[in-house]
């Protein structure tokens, strides 16, 4: 009977860690489903109802929803920032500088930016919303459940993937792309996690939505040899088209923060660019074509080339005014992802190489689709640089295996293309723009290799520093930052540091401050040599300069709390 006892305890304690990610899957998955069902509706009221009722109406109508939808996004991306772009650079940089945890006003704000902006028209897609939410999501439920921040990565990893595997319909997709692009190891402890996430994600999109996959083709028989002499062709072009879209949408995104920051353009005007933009395009377009495609996700048109063909002229048309809608959409700061629009470039790419090879060679229906949805996959992958993710994705999303040899082709292709052009995938594009170094986040994996890390590798390299010692700019100094301590410059070189209760005492006594002398090093210096430095100092707050002695300049800084968050983060690797 006791060992009975025994064995019961052991089950249950081992059942209790699967109850936290349940509940993660669950409400990741819900609020993935919820956020498609509500751009659907919003887009449906605003575009595709307006559409009915003549060409003049419909661009009134649709420009001032355009306008309101941007303005209203733009104004809720500005009261939270990290709601802002795709979501999934900030899920990653949450879950490798925050150990997963999110504030939960992300999700909310996310939600609200992402169904207003892309139901209001924007040319972005709903994953990588989807993937933000849901692991906001989590990282409140595990606050709720009493884990400790420094613990918050499995819930982030499992939210991702339930919202991921929700948006698309595709568990086995999101799985790799959880393990490829967010936690970037395939053999990840939290891999457990991560299955069971995404299995109750499609459970929960199967119940509400149905099981039918996300584009319902006719089934396709063996395509000819053809198909596969033009998939190099497709794949290359669709690959082309994601890299350039990359570079143009982060280009044009540096450019508009610049000009942002230069000029005082308020953040939450900026997605208004986007908008009208989109806006000119897809009334364009559709009063050429009669078709909707630029605006929002763009499935109907995708849904209509897969299933019924489309003519070359109109997919090229539809592929270079999404392309150029959704690079404005992005780059002006919308709240929305790229999954949905490199689909669709990647369709209309292959749908055009078909229309025209089909002059000179015997098309079937199946070597059309085969193309078109290589294209898909390459496009996808180029911009993600994840081919295992991108494969997947479409397989899951047609339930075609007939297409896998194709996509397997396809990835390939799109590898070699996109890993020779752009150096990094899309969201490490958006991370470096920001100023996050991954190779600084991600801990290393034993002790040794953590002691002859390089400082810098922790250092904060964008450090406030008082170089004005006035009593207005030392105040405005205390009200717009935090911090304890600064570092002081005098004539362009380190004088010492700033305690917060030194300056605060000097400003109320209105006399000069005093600074506590500055414990330095450089960028290069090893942490094992540094850590004795920390005991030198005595605030625990090290300077990082160009030279060691007099004359020295600023670089950088590193406290204690650096240190502490990455051995945390390290001891973490270690014992998964």
């Amino acid at each position: 009977m006791y060992s009975l006892a025994q064995s019961l305890c052991k089950i249950g304690a081992r059942a209790r860690p699967i109850l936290p990610i349940c509940l993660y899957g669950l409400v990741g998955s819900l609020a993935a489903v919820g956020f498609q069902l509500s751009i659907e509706w919003v887009y449906y009221w605003f575009y595709r109802v307006p559409s009915a009722g003549g060409m003049g109406r419909f661009a009134l109508i649709t420009l001032a929803v355009s306008v309101g939808t941007s303005l209203l996004a733009g104004w809720l991306v500005s009261l939270c920032p990290e709601a802002g772009g795709s979501g999934i650079p900030q899920s990653k940089l949450a879950f490798w500088k925050e150990f997963g945890y999110a504030p939960r006003r992300v999700a909310f704000f996310k939600f609200a930016a992402g169904v207003i902006g892309i139901g209001g028209g924007q040319s972005l897609g709903n994953e990588g919303p989807s993937v933000q939410i849901g692991s906001s999501l989590a990282s409140t439920v595990a606050g709720f459940l009493g884990i400790s921040k420094p613990h918050h990565r499995a819930a982030n990893a499992a939210g991702s993937a339930a919202g991921l595997a929700a948006a698309f319909n595709a568990p086995l997709a999101a799985v790799a792309f959880v393990l490829e692009e967010i936690i970037g190891d395939l053999n990840s402890r939290f891999i457990g996690g991560v299955l069971l996430a995404a299995v109750i994600g499609a459970f929960v999109v199967h119940a509400i939505i149905g099981a039918q996959p996300a584009f319902e083709l006719a089934v396709i028989r063996e395509p000819t040899w053809r198909a596969y002499l033009l998939m190099p062709l497709a794949a290359g072009l669709a690959a082309l088209v994601g890299v350039y879209f990359q570079r143009f949408s982060l280009g044009l995104r540096a450019r508009v923060n610049t000009l942002s920051l230069g000029h005082g353009i308020p953040r939450a005007l900026l997605p208004l660019g986007g908008g009208l933009i989109t806006w000119a395009i897809g009334v364009g377009v559709f009063a050429a074509t009669g078709r909707l495609g630029v605006f929002s996700l763009g499935y109907s048109d995708l849904n209509d080339a897969l299933a019924h063909g489309m003519g070359w002229k109109l997919a090229g048309v539809l592929l270079l005014g999404k392309l150029a809608a959704s690079v404005c959409s992005y780059g002006f700061g919308g709240a929305g992802g790229i999954f949905a629009p490199n689909l669709f470039f990647g369709a209309m790419c292959g749908t055009c190489l078909a229309g025209v090879c089909s002059h000179f060679l015997a098309l079937s229906p199946a070597d059309t689709v085969v193309l078109a949805v290589g294209g898909m996959s390459a496009c996808l992958g180029a911009v993600m640089q994840t081919p295992v993710t991108a494969i997947l994705i479409i397989f899951e999303m047609t339930h075609q295996f007939a297409l896998v040899p194709g996509l397997m082709l396809a990835g390939l292709v799109s590898q070699v293309i996109a890993r020779s052009i752009n150096r990094v995938n899309f969201y490490e594009g958006v991370l470096l723009q920001d100023g996050h170094h991954l190779e600084r986040l991600i801990p290393p994996r034993d002790l040794q290799s953590w002691q002859r890390l390089a400082i810098s590798a922790i250092a904060q390299f964008q450090p406030v520093v008082i170089a004005d010692a006035s009593e207005a700019a030392l105040g405005r100094v205390l009200r717009e930052h935090p911090y304890r301590y600064f570092p002081v410059v005098e004539q362009g070189t380190l004088a010492g540091l700033a305690s917060r209760v030194e300056l605060e005492a000097a400003l109320a006594a209105h006399r000069p401050p005093k600074w506590l002398p500055a414990v330095t090093c450089r960028p290069g210096d090893i942490i094992q040599e540094v850590q004795n430095r920390f005991i030198e100092s005595p605030v625990g707050f090290l300077v990082l300069t160009d030279t060691d002695g007099p004359g020295a300049k600023v670089l950088g800084i590193v406290t204690l709390h650096d240190v502490l968050r990455a051995q945390v983060a390290m001891s973490e690797r270690e014992n998964g």
